[in-house]
């Protein structure tokens, strides 16, 4: 399979199932798949983001090594928002590594921190910085202030996640 031209192809979600199921639990073709996320034009990352969420779902083994560097990728200038989403949606379903704590937790800060982030990359970061929170309890007032802040500007779906998240933060400040 050509995979920069199968990921080029049709886009969908059968297409995508498709591709998952050649690269398997494959390391060779999960590497070949990260190779074109990392360095492939602008639309070939896109589309890579998306199949490598469903292969970090179905074989979350193949994404620890790879962890680091699509972080780094979703800071890249005009990366498409299939990019942080992705990623974000990765991090979240994974032990964030103690070495990646801080990286993780400063791009979903810098993420909530950009009114024109997407609802989905928002709603991502909130949940992973709540995540972190509970290791790193010391985070919460900051996660607090700034979902205070965002407030007035979300949309309902937003508020009314980030309102219960709040209750949730403020229980553990009293604790």
């Amino acid at each position: 399979m050509n995979l920069k031209t199968e990921i080029l192809g049709d886009h969908s979600k059968s297409h995508v199932q498709k591709i998952v199921r050649w690269i398997g639990s494959d390391k060779k073709r999960f590497t070949q798949l990260m190779e074109l996320f990392l360095r492939g034009e602008y639309r070939v990352t896109q589309r890579a983001a998306w199949i490598i969420s469903h292969c970090a779902e179905l074989h979350p083994e193949l994404i620890k090594p790879w962890l680091k560097r699509m972080i780094e990728k979703t800071k890249e200038r005009g990366v498409h928002d299939a990019v942080p989403r992705n990623v974000l949606r990765i991090v979240l379903r994974t032990e964030i590594p103690v070495k990646l704590l801080g990286a993780v937790t400063t791009l979903c800060f810098d993420l909530l921190s950009i009114p024109a982030s997407p609802i989905a990359v928002k709603a991502y970061a909130m949940t992973i910085l709540q995540k972190i929170v509970r290791r790193e309890p010391e985070l919460k007032n900051e996660l607090l202030a700034i979902i205070e802040q965002m407030l007035p500007h979300m949309g309902p779906a937003l508020k009314v996640r980030s309102r219960e998240m709040m209750k949730g933060l403020k229980k553990m400040v009293s604790a």
